[in-house]
């Protein structure tokens, strides 16, 4: 898709500055600029290579000033990073219109499908599922039976949503998640082997969540896990069975969350935390990348890192100090030494 400066600056309500019919079919860093591609300029350390970048249109703030020619052409705007994020979006929502129904896509007769439903090749819906509309299901998707669907959400290739797994409206699920598989649940038995514990509960996802590329998210034993409203999840999370993630929170990548605990509303988790099972976790906590959560949190608002957590505070002074261990086993040392020959004059 080509787009002229022209388009762009009504779009974004700018001025043009420059040549109005340029055209531009891509995006880039202003430092790596080519032309027909777009570019923006909002911190001002990257102001010299709007003097050399080759992009054919670049975003500016309405206060620029140019100290040199720019060959560029130029857009004003009251934002620029604000009106490039708005452009992108805009891009991202062209190129994911996709509409209609595969032939080689199986819809079973009992499924309820809404408007404007974009099914790909090999996607499976089964027995009465209920699909909202302007849903994209993409190929080799798999909805189980009994599954809900809201409106304006997005299953990118290979998502697999087991039986009466709920979604909401605008969620977002990438390539490879897998929602609703058993929830790791065994019980020893004398003889030391482990028998299954069925699990029959379901995973329900509310409004506007976005769930990573090969994250998993187990269904509860009984009742739902539950990812609540603007959850956003990277690559790779796993939630067990019965967990709850309060609204508005972020977990990165490869975090783990044992189950049935219960994470509170706008908690932040770093990549690779582990959370072990049955914790409440007060809103608002934070916590850095690897960090080992073992018990609940009842504080809110409250920073936290390292295996076992501390806080942040105390986790900083700790981890300098730790620094300078070897020195200080040296000066013990030293100490030791001096005891120890003082004792035998003794």
């Amino acid at each position: 898709m080509k787009f002229s400066a022209s388009q762009i600056a009504a779009l974004l309500a700018g001025t043009v500055e420059g040549d109005p019919n340029v055209e531009v079919w891509n995006v880039a860093k202003i430092e790596e600029g080519a032309p027909g591609m777009l570019s923006f300029l909002a911190n001002p350390k990257y102001t010299p290579y709007i003097y050399t970048t080759k992009s054919s249109v670049v975003i500016v703030n309405n206060d620029f000033v140019a100290k040199e020619p720019v060959t560029a052409t130029l857009i004003r705007v009251d934002d620029a990073y604000a009106s490039f994020a708005k452009l992108l979006a805009f891009y991202d929502a062209m190129a994911n219109q996709k509409e209609g129904i595969s032939s080689l896509a199986f819809v079973s007769s009992t499924a309820q499908c809404g408007e404007n439903l974009y099914l790909g090749e090999f996607a499976f819906v089964g027995e009465h599922v209920v699909i909202g509309n302007h849903v994209k299901i993409y190929p080799q998707v798999y909805v189980g039976d009994g599954c809900v669907i809201g409106d304006d959400t997005v299953l990118y290739p290979g998502v697999r949503l087991y039986r009466n797994t709920v979604v909401g409206k605008r969620c977002v699920l990438h390539a490879g998640a897998v929602i609703g598989a058993d929830g790791f649940g065994f019980a020893p038995q004398p003889d030391g082997h482990y028998e299954k514990i069925p699990q029959v509960g379901n995973v329900v996802i509310d409004d506007d969540v976005e769930v990573g590329a090969n994250t998993t998210i187990d269904r509860s034993t009984m009742g739902s896990t539950r990812v609540h409203k603007g959850v956003k999840l990277d690559n790779l999370v796993h939630l067990a069975h019965n967990v709850e993630v309060g609204e508005h929170s972020a977990l990165a990548a490869q975090v783990g969350v044992s189950g049935s605990t219960h994470l509170g509303k706008h908690c932040v988790v770093g990549g690779q935390s582990g959370f072990v099972g049955h914790l409440h976790i007060a809103d608002g906590s934070k916590f850095g990348g690897q960090s080992g959560i073992m018990g609940s949190i009842k504080e809110a608002n409250q920073e936290f890192m390292g295996t076992p957590i501390q806080p942040l505070r105390q986790y900083l002074v700790s981890n300098a100090r730790f620094r300078h261990i070897d020195e200080m086993m040296r000066k013990i040392e030293a100490l030791e030494q001096e005891l120890s020959e003082l004792k035998s004059k003794i």
